[in-house]
């Protein structure tokens, strides 16, 4: 008979919780210890020494402050005593009780009634029980004349009326009617102000532990209760929830340290997420004793030679899944080690994409039409779910990048096209097709711009129209809508299916690629700002009185102006270089080729402006100020840092270069108009003959579009409302038709800028327990912020007189930011941080665990070598073939079938992210643990009939 590796309290407590179990979950405990302590060396009250939402705090010693939270560290001797307590105390489980003193009578009737409590103890230990509650959100030990007079009332009327009448019951009901009035069913004015409460959902609960030693009691008084409606309890925890549990242990003084470790041990175990879970659904005695011996069985020990107690254990930046608990595995595994892993399915992670968005029909715009059912559902909610502050600070950030974009990118075409393109059409072009994509787009989070391919075949297009006398604006034409004709059939045939092959080593590859373009421009840009004002590098101080520069009159021609200037005897050398320049004047001297300052202050606004962006942006990890607004200001990073270095700027007063904007709304060229002609301007084969770069601008569109929207709906950014992979090309292909109509620039997905909008969109828990980090959500699903972004740039164009003072260097600093926020989260640069790392400083990621280094590395240098390959490619005049390169990519990765096994592939080409991977990986061991598990019970069933077929034969 084989044996089961999962222990007996495991089987319990996998039985207890249910696998199958669809019920909600139970909500969040706040447990709060509180021990017995004197106060001013006399009278005794409830003082709160310790609480837990997930991790412990303590009160300092001085009784001033909370402590950081922690790891609560227990003795192993605390929790064998805890188990004690369970084992031979009281336990009433769904005990029905609505307030305090009602609740104490119960537990003490209860210990009367089983023989652990003499009943002329009960006034004493209700005495003791019922005592005033003092928290640490009190700031005073000051309390009211009445409350005072109360307490000392109470306690001379409880001890003479047991002097002098012997009578204890009337002292208790004295006793029990005066604390109804310290223990009143609705908070206190200090519970309600307590900002705990943020941490904690709307649901939560409490559990309460009270621990302390009096001098009346030899034997301890032990009772484990669960209410069967959580009741507010007045004033008995620090945070107006509703209790659930409570915990009381009383006994000799002498054991009073013995039960603050007793106290801390069932608090822990309260926290605990699995016993949590228990708790709720425990029958009986014996199912809280599995909970307990399912937790002892998880626990670690450590030396006590090799570890100082006194060290507070940092809580940890992701804690671990707790399934494998649940399932009842195998025991904690030391040292980061982990059970064998199947690697060898998944064939490399190709079919991390393979859903419904992906899926085949068959059918005649079958995808498309899937595509529109699926998100019109969401349509109204794509709405009012942009109804956050989160929304606003989107959409100011996004702005300035895409009105910046829109500026180079404007300029760049109008000096390639000789402005039949120029900054106003790019601005145009960007609102339009922006504002219809996110409207009526399958994935609105995503944001169109032009792109640098694009750039280079205008380029390349207008130099070939321009030598063989060709219109360009209707040659042009007929290729946009060729291939708008093409991307219409790629979406009737479902050819957006073939996005399944695109895995992590295309989708990194590709967006590596973007990113570093936006960091190269960045520097480029500022280089050229530097070489327009230069630095004079030759500057000697020596030479200072050489160091000028002067205005010097053109030859004398005897022309109006020369006579004007003579008769009002004014000198050339009095006028400013403006005035020089306007006159024909001529300006001499080794000082006029250099502005002062501009370009070392043009370089202080861009590296500050990134530092500062990034520094505000993780400013929400920081530890100064509260929660809320350390998220708000890390919400409003970008704009704040742009506000910031744009007052900087104006307050310095040097003559940066700022933002233009155009102020009239007119074609940039006078020889066009809005709409192009189709007929007229080429020969007919011409028509035609557009067809085959159209073949090129597809495949360009294609793979721009829909690899920056796999990127997009990766599965670690959590969306919800599903991809529309066939409908979002479809709108592309609708607005390539109208931008060549009107002769404005092809618009395809952005990459960088659509992931600067999803982070700037990112959710996280609103209330994480102290010392919790925030888990991400998901992201904020709606349409409003790409519509407004791209509304207010159009709009721009009437806000030339604010946008003027934006600094330009500022802006490429937040180009510099955009590039770098996207490398995030990136394997491939993991990767390559590996080669510098020595081995025992490598971090604990999935694949280092399962595929060796030296493959590791010859992966990571292939993908290396495709990612220069292309960099290379894009910065010549062959860049026209640069969509044809990015397809190769994805035939590059399956040759790499090849080269790898499928198990290697797994895990470095897996799209699956990091956390989720490991994961799948402790499910896959719990499948494997539950199917020996049945298997083991089988063979025990088998064991036992045949045991009992022998017994009856004989």
């Amino acid at each position: 008979m084989r044996c089961s590796t999962i222990s007996a309290a495991a089987e319990r407590i996998r039985f207890i919780l249910g696998e199958e179990d669809d019920a909600p979950p139970p909500p969040q405990l706040f447990t709060e210890l509180d021990e017995l302590q004197a106060v001013d060396g006399q009278e005794m009250e409830w003082k709160e020494t310790a609480r837990w939402i997930k991790f412990e705090e303590k009160v300092e010693k001085g009784g001033e402050r909370w402590s950081k939270p922690h790891v609560a560290t227990l003795s192993l001797h605390s929790l064998f005593e805890l188990k004690t307590c369970i084992e031979k105390g009281t336990i009433l489980l769904d005990l029905e009780a609505s307030t305090l003193p009602q609740l104490f009578e119960l537990i003490t009737d209860s210990q009367i009634e089983i023989g652990q409590l003499k009943p002329e103890l009960k006034d004493q230990v209700m005495y003791t029980l019922l005592r005033k509650h003092r928290h640490q959100t009190k700031k005073s030990n000051l309390r009211s004349l009445a409350d005072i007079g109360k307490t000392v009332s109470s306690a001379s009327r409880l001890f003479s009326n047991q002097d002098q009448n012997g009578s204890p019951a009337t002292a208790h009901r004295n006793l029990t009617s005066n604390s109804l009035n310290d223990f009143s069913d609705q908070p206190d004015r200090d519970q309600l102000k307590n900002k705990l409460m943020k941490k904690l959902p709307r649901d939560a609960e409490a559990s309460n532990v009270l621990v302390g030693g009096v001098d009346f009691l030899d034997t301890p008084f032990v009772a484990f209760v669960r209410l069967q409606q959580a009741a507010m309890l007045g004033g008995l925890t620090e945070v107006p929830v509703p209790t659930r549990f409570l915990f009381v242990l009383l006994g000799p003084k002498s054991k009073a340290k013995s039960y603050h470790e007793i106290g801390r041990a069932i608090a822990t175990l309260m926290s605990d997420e699995v016993f949590h879970d228990i708790a709720y659904k425990a029958k009986d005695r014996q199912d809280l004793l599995a909970g307990i011996e399912e937790f002892l069985d998880e626990v670690i020990v450590l030396p006590p030679g090799e570890w100082d107690p006194d060290i507070r254990i940092e809580p940890p930046k992701s804690l671990p899944s707790s399934d494998k608990r649940y399932s009842g595995g195998d025991g904690p595994q030391m040292n980061g080690d982990t059970p064998g892993h199947d690697g060898g399915q998944g064939g490399g992670g190709g079919h991390g994409h393979v859903g419904e968005e992906l899926m085949n029909t068959g059918k005649f715009c079958g995808g498309l039409i899937l595509d529109i059912k699926r998100k019109l559902p969401f349509f109204a909610s794509d709405f009012y779910d942009a109804i956050h502050i989160q929304s606003l600070s989107a959409i100011l950030f996004i702005y300035l990048g895409t009105v910046t974009n829109a500026i180079t990118f404007g300029g760049l075409l109008g000096d390639a096209t000789e402005n039949m393109q120029g900054v106003l059409e790019s601005f145009l072009g960007t609102a339009l097709t922006g504002a219809i994509f996110c409207l009526l787009g399958g994935q609105p989070l995503t944001i169109l711009s032009s792109t640098g391919p694009v750039l280079v075949f205008e380029r390349l297009l207008f130099n070939f129209s321009k030598d063989h006398d060709f219109d360009y604006l209707e040659f042009r034409l007929w290729i946009g809508l060729w291939s708008a004709f093409f991307c219409l059939v790629l979406v009737a045939t479902d050819a957006s299916s073939l996005v399944k092959y695109f895995t992590r080593f295309t989708e990194e590859g590709f967006s590596s690629l973007i990113s570093f373009i936006f960091i190269y421009d960045a520097f480029k840009k500022m280089l050229k700002l530097a070489h327009y004002n230069p630095i004079n590098a030759d500057y000697d101080p020596n030479y200072v009185t050489m160091y000028d520069c002067r205005c010097m009159p053109p030859p004398d021609d005897g022309t109006l102006i020369s006579t004007v200037l003579t008769s009002v005897n004014t000198t050339w050398a009095s006028l400013d270089k403006k005035q020089c320049v306007m006159y024909g004047g001529e300006l001499i001297g080794p000082a006029c080729g250099f502005v002062p300052d501009v370009t070392l202050m043009s370089f202080i606004l861009f590296l500050g402006t990134y530092t500062c962006s990034m520094s505000l942006k993780k400013f929400k990890f920081s530890r100064f100020f509260p929660t809320t607004v350390r998220k708000l200001i890390s919400d409003f990073a970008i704009i704040l840092t742009i506000v910031i270095f744009c007052g900087v700027d104006a307050f310095v007063g040097v003559d940066t270069p700022k933002l233009i904007v155009p102020t009239e709304f007119k074609p940039t060229s006078p020889n066009r108009g809005w709409f192009v002609p189709p007929f007229g301007g080429n020969p007919w084969w011409v028509y035609l003959a557009a067809a085959l770069p159209a073949l090129l601008v597809t495949i360009l569109v294609f793979m721009d579009q829909q690899i920056t929207a796999v990127i997009v709906n990766r599965k670690e950014h959590k969306l919800k409302k599903g991809a529309g992979y066939h409908l979002d090309l479809f709108w592309v292909a609708i607005l390539l038709i109208v931008c060549s109509f009107m002769c404005l620039p092809w618009y395809v997905a952005a990459t960088v800028i659509s992931i600067a909008h999803i982070d700037s969109l990112k959710m996280e828990t609103e209330c994480s327990a102290p010392g919790e980090q925030p888990k991400f959500l998901g992201v904020r699903e709606q349409r409003v912020t790409g519509v407004f972004v791209f509304v207010l740039t159009g709009l721009s164009v009437f806000m030339a007189p604010i946008l003027k003072f934006i600094p330009m260097p500022v802006l490429y600093g937040v180009f510099l930011y955009m590039g770098v926020a996207s490398l995030n989260g990136v394997q491939f640069l993991d990767r390559l941080q590996l080669l510098l790392m020595p081995a025992k400083h490598q971090p604990d990621l999935i694949y280092l665990r399962h595929v060796p280094q030296r493959r590791i590395h010859l992966f990571t240098f292939i993908q290396a070598l495709c990612l220069a390959l292309l960099w290379v490619l894009k910065s010549t005049v062959a860049a026209i073939i640069f969509p044809v390169m990015i397809l190769a990519l994805v035939a590059v990765r399956k040759a790499m079938d090849y080269i790898f096994s499928q198990q290697d592939l797994g895990y470095l080409d897996d799209v699956i992210p990091e956390k989720d991977k490991k994961k799948k990986e402790d499910e896959k061991r719990k499948k494997k643990q539950k199917k020996g598990s049945i298997d083991s019970e089988i063979d025990f069933v088998s064991h036992f009939e045949a045991l009992l077929k022998a017994d009856q034969s004989a």
